[in-house]
């Protein structure tokens, strides 16, 4: 099959997270079918430029807005404008002619996915979160495929329809993760917000590192902080003497997580699945105003396997934080053992199986 020319349309935007699962899948279409096209749809916002910027990959974006968490008059408005994000869609289609279009989340994909239906081509959705957002519990009943990445969400979906893959990682992610890590100093803790950053952590970050710091620790941070903060955290740890790499947002993942011994992370779905490919233990924080609570129930899958600890943002203290951070720093062996624990939840072949189920829909 690699000598045929695939054109794949990828949509969906907003996080690092909707995006990542797309390109890991689109990459992996373009090595497999060279002189094949792909093509992403999404909002236009800066995240999304960022993110996509220096891929094989074409772009555009259609006008949409979300429903969920909006006032009657915003909910009015992006009613109206669904129609005529359809049509703007369909007319992309039309002259990019895909034979598969994919969702990977975000308001974006219910009209590009509405509009791959009324012009009869294949569709699927990728759901990275424990419980699925509004657009794909809706989409789901539209599309001919449904990928999940963790178990439980199955039950949103109708019978049949659903692959559990896992999520699936950018190569240079999985071939990473693969190799085996050479002698280190020091132990390094990795911070992560998630692509827009997450101002509750970095406070609780470095107000902890002030304590561990008092203790003697001598622990390298590589924090991820968003726009916003990182000037405020970058200088904290400077006026403290940790030896600290700090930006707004890192596009070297992988060589980040090869480093790090230690994650303090939300919940993200994309993120958990990355740091679990590398099997690193972790603490997670999971952002208590995501859709349906959705990062506290991804982070319970990884808890229950013995991976990470988790705690609510509202419970959560600096001095609760240094303490653990601690805790697990002194502990080689439990590092280990939930280390071990978070590579044995990871899906390394989530890519491979939703190429699998992609090549059905297309050469059925």
């Amino acid at each position: 099959m690699g000598n045929k020319e695939i054109r794949l349309i990828v949509s969906g935007g907003g996080t690092g997270g909707h995006l990542f699962p797309g390109i890991a899948v689109a990459e992996a279409f373009l090595d497999r079918y060279p002189g094949s096209r792909v093509l992403f749809i999404g909002t236009g916002r800066q995240t999304d430029a960022r993110v996509l910027a220096n891929r094989k990959f074409e772009t555009a974006s259609i006008s949409s807005q979300g429903l969920k968490g909006k006032s009657m008059v915003q909910r009015l408005s992006a009613l109206l404008q669904l129609p005529l994000s359809t049509f703007s869609a369909m007319r992309l289609m039309r002259r990019f002619r895909p034979q598969l279009v994919l969702g990977v989340g975000g308001y974006v994909t219910g009209p590009v996915l509405v509009a791959a239906k009324m012009l009869g081509i294949a569709t699927c959705i990728h759901e990275q979160n424990s419980v699925p957002g509004m657009a794909n519990r809706k989409l789901g009943r539209l599309v001919d495929r449904i990928f999940l990445s963790i178990p439980g969400s199955e039950r949103y979906f109708a019978e049949g329809k659903w692959v559990m893959t896992g999520n699936p990682l950018r190569r240079e992610l999985t071939d990473a993760a693969e190799k085996k890590r050479g002698p280190k100093e020091g132990l390094t803790l990795l911070v992560l917000g998630g692509s827009l950053g997450a101002h509750r952590v970095n406070t609780l970050m470095v107000a902890a590192m002030e304590i561990l710091k008092k203790k003697g620790d001598n622990l390298r941070v590589i924090h991820q902080t968003g726009r916003d903060d990182e000037q405020m955290v970058a200088g904290r740890y400077e006026k403290l003497g940790v030896k600290a790499e700090v930006a707004a947002f890192f596009t070297n993942m992988a060589e980040l997580y090869s480093r790090a011994d230690l994650v303090v992370s939300r919940a993200g779905a994309t993120t958990l699945a990355e740091i679990t490919a590398f099997g690193l233990p972790m603490i997670l924080i999971p952002y208590p105003f995501a859709a349906d609570n959705h990062q506290r129930k991804n982070g319970e899958y990884l808890v229950k396997g013995g991976a990470a600890m988790m705690f609510s943002q509202e419970e959560l203290t600096e001095e609760k934080l240094a303490e653990q951070i601690n805790a697990l720093l002194v502990d080689e062996k439990r590092r280990q053992q939930m280390g071990q624990a978070a590579r044995g939840l990871a899906r390394p072949d989530a890519t491979e199986r939703i190429i699998e189920q992609c090549e059905k829909l297309m050469f059925a």
